[in-house]
């Protein structure tokens, strides 16, 4: 078995925009929406806070994924800070690991008015969004404005970047 420095799929003609947000990194949330067996969610990187009256929660997500269509249609979605100890989670919903039974079998959840609650999250926020968002580049912006919030003491935070988790402090 030979290990590789670099991804093994990558093509030799890599976007360079890819590779600039890439390298902005950032910390791994956990969007979800819904309830019962009609629930999607995704994790997503891409995140800003806007602080205010009110405050929101901006994030770019792909138009295609079944977060995007889920959230024009139920209107609110639960943003959860994910710990380190939660990355297979975090690659089983972003499509990239398996998860048998569905993803949202692979942790336990609490119901909120705004959708499923990642149990053991070191911080969420419930949010309600007015649209179903806008295209910017080949993403998709959701705006929600932050109807709630819960923080815990932070365990670990989930850091990505240059398509790599991270601890915190960790070179990259």
């Amino acid at each position: 078995m030979t290990v590789h420095r670099e991804h093994p799929f990558q093509g030799p003609d890599r976007d360079p925009v890819r590779v600039l947000r890439g390298r902005l990194g950032g910390a791994v949330t956990l969007w979800t929406t819904g309830a019962g067996d009609d629930r999607a969610g995704l994790t997503v990187s891409s995140v800003m806070v806007a602080n205010g009256e009110p405050a929101h929660v901006l994030a770019l997500v792909d138009p295609d994924a079944d977060l995007a269509a889920a959230v024009a249609r139920t209107g609110t979605a639960v943003v959860g800070l994910l710990q380190w100890r939660h990355r297979d989670l975090a690659d089983a919903f972003a499509g990239v690991a398996p998860a048998p039974g569905g993803v949202f079998r692979t942790g336990t959840w609490t119901d909120s008015d705004w959708g499923p609650v990642l149990d053991g999250v070191s911080a969420w926020a419930g949010v309600r969004f007015a649209g179903a968002g806008t295209e910017v580049g080949w993403s998709l912006l959701l705006d929600g404005t932050v109807e709630h919030v819960e923080v815990t003491d932070a365990d670990e935070p989930l850091v990505h970047r240059r398509g790599r988790y991270l601890r915190p402090g960790a070179d990259g």
